[in-house]
């Protein structure tokens, strides 16, 4: 049973490991590396991350410089700019791109922290599912006489505890996440 609490924890903070790494890519209106990594680059036939192959560089606070390893990439990594949901237009002086972040409209903001919150709503559905096959495993010990129901109801409130711990984690980073969005 210990084992079992173990891994769903495990699981649940990888939910919340994700979610963190969902925002880091959202654009709050600072250059932050981290929203090209879901741009792929097809670089000689292989989709590749901008990472990957080049240098990215936060020279000013609304700034990203990238610059490629191989200079023959500078038109392909552009090109993937462009036609990604960014909505950067990136400018190439031959040597590196240059993405220049506008500041925020007051409507995008509101947008923006709309998909926050369902990002983190949707990491607290993944929590409560997680919190369901560990409940549902637990039944199927009891029936198979594994365990007692005594344990079984023990390890159903250590599991609910640690669904409403990663509950409130999800909410507290969702939050600062809204609150940096909303005070660029």
């Amino acid at each position: 049973m210990k084992e079992l609490i173990k891994n769903t924890e495990q699981k649940m903070e990888k939910t919340v490991s994700v979610l963190k790494s969902d925002y880091a890519s959202v654009r709050a209106g600072r250059a932050n590396p981290m929203v090209l990594d879901k741009i792929l680059v097809d670089y000689y036939g292989v989709p590749t991350a901008i990472n990957q192959m080049a240098v990215v560089s936060v020279p000013e606070a609304r700034l990203l410089q990238i610059q490629p390893y191989d200079a023959t990439s500078l038109k392909a990594i552009e090109k993937a700019i462009q036609s990604s949901d960014l909505g950067i237009n990136p400018q190439n002086d031959g040597r590196v791109i240059r993405l220049t972040f506008p500041q925020l409209t007051e409507e995008r903001r509101k947008e923006l922290s709309k998909d926050v919150s369902k990002m983190a709503e949707n990491s607290k559905v993944a929590v409560r599912s997680v919190r369901r096959d560990a409940m549902e495993k637990l039944k199927a010990m009891k029936k198979n006489s594994e365990i007692t129901e005594d344990d079984q109801k023990k390890g159903e409130d250590e599991i609910q505890k640690l669904t409403d711990r990663f509950c409130k984690v999800i909410d507290s980073v969702a939050d600062e996440k809204t609150k940096e969005i909303l005070s660029i």
